[in-house]
């Protein structure tokens, strides 16, 4: 389990390596994403608090990244911060999220980024629920919810 100096050593001393990368241009992503979606992912924006579609949703699922695909967090460690963003307190695995100091908006926060495509996700804080003490603030617009079928 990651706790706040596992995240303070990714974004000082490097990130995990990811399972595979997946590069595209502006123009690639701009063709497969809303403006929104590019806007948050690509561009570093933020949607407003309580406006995500993922905000208040807690059925069984993953939480994929909007631009790749991949695997980001899972529905079971999802909690209601009252953020107004949909809260994680880890990733699906390790090597999942990619963190960077983001010292905009007159602060140091530490971005979250998908680690195989680079796309911004939103930002950790040392603030959370036990055991971990993490919140994962991730933006509604740069998840999709890809919901698990309870019958085989």
């Amino acid at each position: 389990m990651l706790n706040w100096n596992d995240v303070l050593n990714f974004a000082n001393k490097g990130n995990p390596v990811p399972d595979k990368r997946i590069e595209k241009t502006d123009a690639e992503w701009k063709a497969i994403l809303s403006p929104d979606q590019f806007r948050i992912t690509r561009k570093k924006g933020t949607e407003a608090s309580f406006s995500g579609e993922l905000c208040s949703r807690y059925e069984p699922g993953k939480y994929n990244c909007i631009c790749c695909g991949s695997e980001l967090f899972d529905s079971s460690i999802k909690y209601d911060s009252k953020s107004g963003w949909p809260s994680f307190t880890q990733p699906i695995q390790v090597n999942a999220i990619k963190y960077e100091k983001d010292r905009s908006a007159g602060m140091t926060r530490i971005e979250v980024m998908c680690n195989v495509c680079d796309a911004h996700l939103g930002h950790v804080f040392p603030d959370g629920p036990p055991p971990s003490g993490l919140r994962y603030c991730i933006n509604s617009d740069s998840l999709k919810h890809v919901s698990v079928s309870l019958t085989p």
